[in-house]
């Protein structure tokens, strides 16, 4: 293999921003942002805004967001 082309592949926190919860895994991704773990090494930091925590195929909780009353229009104009 070729020296210097690969990424840097390192241990990464990910943060779901919807429910606060994190996991520590390696990644290529970089970040300028750096969280201090439980084991007390500071690692960088990457804000996702859906995880295995919050969607709803895991959950088992669905969530519908109402965005300016879409889902009522819909309702209206094809309620029978």
């Amino acid at each position: 293999m070729k020296a210097d082309i690969h990424p840097n592949y390192r241990p990464v926190v990910f943060q779901d921003v919807t429910t606060d919860f994190s996991f520590l895994t390696r990644s290529t991704l970089t970040s300028k942002e750096t969280i201090k773990w439980e084991d007390g090494q500071e690692y960088p930091l990457l804000k996702i805004d859906v995880s295995s925590h919050s969607h709803p195929f895991y959950t088992g909780k669905q969530k519908m967001m109402d965005t300016s009353g879409r889902v009522d229009r819909f309702r209206k104009r094809y309620q029978k």
